[in-house]
């Protein structure tokens, strides 16, 4: 078992893993970070989504060996103390969730679509959420209350980074 040395929110973490262990399985287990949730084990529902280097990545299918020397950011990353990230704000305010199952993936989907272009539009396009969004399932919402809570929540963002 490899000496495996991931930072995950800014912080150095250790663990003796196997060598096929899925960053999911990591995270969720050693390092004790049960924000990020195993849906499918097919890299199609988009649960357990978190960033690395800030770019999406489903972390089902990649090796936890695979992401030393990487900086990885899970939906724990997001609030600041008590204070929850505007994005998560958004979702709250919309209702963007139900079971909540797929809202971190979500979550840190959306949160990267800051940096495109067309986040910079005014107003946002829905459709284009739509799209963006589309390596990520829910099962209960309908996508409505997703789609309207990305929308603001990209505008807040915008309007913190001024």
């Amino acid at each position: 078992m490899p000496d495996v040395s991931l930072k995950v929110n800014g912080a150095h973490h250790c663990a003796w893993l196997e060598a096929d262990t899925l960053l999911v399985d990591a995270l969720r287990g050693p390092l004790g970070l049960h924000g990020t949730h195993q849906g499918c084990d097919t890299a199609q529902c988009g649960a357990c989504t978190v960033l690395m280097d800030a770019k999406p990545i489903k972390s089902c299918n990649v090796l936890a060996l695979q992401m030393q020397g990487r900086a990885l950011h899970t939906v724990e990353s997001l609030a600041q103390g008590d204070e929850l990230h505007p994005m998560q704000q958004a979702f709250s305010r919309h209702h963007a969730l139900q079971c909540g199952f797929c809202t971190p993936g979500f979550l840190m989907r959306a949160v990267t679509l800051a940096a495109e272009p067309e986040a910079a539009c005014d107003p946002i396009d829905p459709q284009w959420v739509r799209h963006a969004l589309g390596g990520n399932l829910c099962r209960c919402t309908g996508y409505e209350g997703i789609v309207k809570a990305v929308c603001e929540g990209l505008v807040a963002m915008r309007t913190a980074a001024a």
